[in-house]
């Protein structure tokens, strides 16, 4: 009986400890999309992401940076040319 009680107190502990892992991760927060004339106070860019596609077109991308001002993580999402711009002419 004891066993049994430790195994389920174990999982409950773990299960607390990843449910808190997913509540402190900072990739889950959502890009703002960036207006015109919007303050943007970037101090190193973590990544750049935008959908791969092979036509010539107009994509959301996204820009995770550290902000210069607060110090925190933050994303913005702009409107660009595809990559797939740049090889047809």
């Amino acid at each position: 009986m004891n066993a049994r009680t430790l195994l389920i107190a174990t999982a409950l502990a773990c299960t607390a400890f990843a449910g808190l892992a997913q509540a402190t991760d900072t990739s889950a927060t959502q890009a703002v999309p960036y207006q015109y004339g919007m303050p943007i106070h970037v101090g190193k860019v973590i990544a750049l992401n935008e959908p791969s596609t092979p036509d010539c077109k107009v994509v959301t991308a996204d820009m995770k940076y550290i902000d210069s001002v607060s110090g925190q993580p933050a994303q913005i999402s702009y409107r660009k040319l595809s990559d797939a711009c740049s090889y047809q002419n």
